[in-house]
C-alpha cells in the first residue's frame, strides 16, 4: 500500500525551478530515501510533503489526505526533522520533549512521562535528560530532535540530512538508530541525503533526483543493473596456473578472464556469477587448481549514483 503518492510534483521559486515534475510513491513501511547531491531539490519535497511550502503544480497525498486541502491533517500525523532542527537549549532534553509532547495533543500526563521516556532510552539520552540542550554535542541535539519528531507516534517520518555535520562515529550511531527505529517504532520513513553511504545502509528503495528531477526510482541493485555493469567473479589462486585460466576461459559462460601479476587472481566476467560460480570452481579443482577465495563483486553504489547524475545532466 502506498501511503505517500505525488503526481508532477512543481515548485518554482522565481525563475528558479527548485522541484521539478516530480511523480513517485512510497509505499507502508519502507525506508524510502532521496539521493542527490545539494540543490538538487530534495529538502524542498520533504517540506512540501509535510506541507510546510505548498507546491507551484502538480498534486500529492499523504495518508489519503490531500497536502492543499488537508494540510492541517497532515502535519498531525508526520513526524520531521529539519535539516537544521531547532531546539530550545536553555530547556533541558526533557523540558524539549515535554514541550513537544503537549503541542502534539499528548494531553494526559502520564502517557506523555511514559513515550518521553521510552524515546530518550532508546536514543541513549535517559541519564542527560535534566541536562540543558546547550550542553550537548551535535549528535546528541541530533537525537533528541529525532526523539522529538517522533513523540506523538507518527506513521509517516520525514529525515532531512540526519547525519549531516556529523564526525563519522556520530555519523554511523544516528544510521544504526535509524535502521533500529524503522523496526522499533513501525513507522515509514522518507529519508533525504546526499549521503551515499546513508542510502546504502538504510534504504529500501531509492530515488535520485539530480535539479529538481527525477533520474531514477529503484533498488540499490535496480540502480546497479541500470548502468550495465554486471556481478563479476573473482577468484583467488593460491599460485599462478596457465592451466586454469585456459580451461576457465573455455567454459561457455565465461566471457572474459582478467588476471594481475603474478596471475593468482582471477576477474571472471559471466553470465549469471551466481549460479555459474560452482561449476568454475569446479573445472579449477578438477585442474589441480588450489583455490583460496571465491568472491562475487557488484557494481558499487558510487558508481552507479556518479554514472545517473552524469547523464541526467545532458
Amino acid at each position: 500500500m502506498s501511503v505517500i503518492e505525488t503526481e508532477g510534483l512543481t515548485k518554482r521559486f522565481g525563475r528558479l525551478t527548485a522541484v521539478d515534475d516530480l511523480t513517485f510513491e512510497v509505499r507502508e513501511g519502507e525506508v524510502f530515501g532521496l539521493l542527490g547531491p545539494n540543490g538538487a531539490g530534495k529538502t524542498t519535497t520533504i517540506r512540501i510533503l509535510a506541507c510546510l511550502v505548498s507546491p507551484t503544480e502538480g498534486s500529492a497525498r499523504v495518508l489519503g489526505h490531500d497536502i492543499t486541502g488537508d494540510s492541517l491533517r497532515i502535519r498531525e500525523v508526520v513526524g520531521i526533522l529539519t535539516e537544521n532542527p531547532s531546539l530550545y537549549e536553555r530547556l533541558t532534553a526533557y523540558e524539549n520533549m515535554d514541550f513537544f509532547a503537549e503541542a502534539y495533543g499528548l494531553e494526559d500526563q502520564q502517557e506523555r512521562r511514559g513515550r518521553i521516556r521510552e524515546l530518550l532510552e532508546f536514543f541513549d539520552l535517559w541519564g542527560r535528560r535534566d541536562d540543558k540542550v546547550a550542553t550537548f554535542s551535535k549528535g546528541m541535539k541530533q537525537k533528541l530532535a529525532i526523539a522529538r519528531a517522533l513523540v506523538h507516534r507518527p506513521p509517516i517520518v520525514f529525515l532531512d540530512e540526519p547525519t549531516a555535520g556529523l564526525d563519522p562515529e556520530s555519523a554511523k550511531g544516528i544510521r544504526d538508530l535509524i535502521e533500529g527505529l524503522s523496526h522499533h517504532e513501525k513507522s515509514t520513513i522518507l529519508l533525504c541525503t546526499h549521503r551515499l553511504e546513508d542510502a546504502e545502509r538504510l534504504c529500501d528503495r531509492l530515488m535520485i533526483v539530480n535539479r529538481g528531477k527525477r533520474v531514477i526510482v529503484g533498488t540499490i541493485d535496480d540502480l546497479r543493473t541500470k548502468i550495465g555493469g554486471q556481478p563479476v567473479l573473482q577468484v583467488v589462486l593460491k599460485e599462478p596456473n596457465r592451466k586454469v585460466i585456459e580451461t576457465v576461459r573455455g567454459l561457455k559462460r565465461v566471457r572474459e578472464v582478467r588476471t594481475d601479476d603474478p596471475a593468482t587472481t582471477l576477474t571472471i566476467t559471466v553470465d549469471e556469477a551466481e549460479s555459474a560460480s560452482p561449476e568454475i570452481v569446479r573445472s579449477i579443482v578438477y585442474v589441480e587448481g588450489m583455490v583460496l577465495s571465491v568472491n562475487i563483486l557488484y557494481p558499487s553504489l558510487e558508481e552507479a549514483y556518479l554514472k545517473l547524475v552524469k547523464e541526467s545532466q545532458g
